[in-house]
């Protein structure tokens, strides 16, 4: 993998890895988990960005799965969690992916449990100021790295922001097997990118990786 440039604005670098059919959709087809996960621990991301959705999705299946205790060496979990919904955060600490785990809150989020045990990042008055978060994070040590595992909504947020340095597309020769809206959201139709790596993979699959034009 090519070598990483610096951020702007004292903030880490921060890439956007997602997984899509050919219409764009990134839900309604089965993506090649092994592979994704497999081309994203290229980057050795000092911070997994997940949004509330898409920790939520995952919550019903926390309860069975395997909790073998944070990984010692593993990357801070940091969610945007604004309205206070995600509640495993002992079961997300304990999955042996990441480190530790993370909540960013606004100033506006609903009350918290006063027992509750996971560390806050308050950014922001009405919504998470992800910008904010970003520099907050970037100001902890060894921070340099923050790779976006997450669905349409947070995505198009910091594409819309100007947030994201590189836009990371494993692309699967598939179409939805039913109309899905659920692409990224976001008002940076005008943005412009430039195609930075191309590689063919098995089994019909394109890896393509952008960063914004200058």
């Amino acid at each position: 993998m090519p070598a990483q440039p610096r951020s702007p604005s004292g903030r880490p670098y921060v890439v956007a890895h997602t997984a899509v059919a050919l219409d764009g959709a990134t839900t309604g087809f089965e993506p090649d988990q092994g592979l994704f996960y497999r081309l994203a621990a290229g980057w050795n991301e000092d911070v997994t960005l997940a949004g509330a959705d898409t920790i939520l999705a995952q919550e019903p299946a926390l309860a069975a799965a395997p909790r073998p205790g944070p990984a010692e060496d593993g990357p801070l979990l940091a969610v945007v969690d604004g309205r206070a919904r995600v509640r495993e955060w002992a079961a997300l600490r304990e999955l042996g992916h990441w480190s530790g785990v993370l909540a960013l809150h606004a100033e506006a989020t609903p009350p918290r449990p006063a027992d509750r045990s996971v560390p806050e990042l308050v950014a922001g008055a009405e919504r998470v100021d992800l910008a904010a978060a970003l520099r907050a994070l970037g100001e902890r040590e060894g921070v340099e790295t923050v790779r976006v595992d997450s669905g349409g909504a947070l995505t198009g947020a910091l594409l819309t922001a100007g947030l994201l340095d590189e836009v990371s597309l494993l692309v699967h020769p598939c179409l939805p097997a039913e109309p899905t809206a659920h692409r990224w959201h976001g008002s940076a139709a005008a943005a412009r990118f430039t195609l930075v790596e191309s590689r063919p993979l098995d089994g019909g699959l394109v890896w393509l990786r952008y960063r914004p034009a200058d």
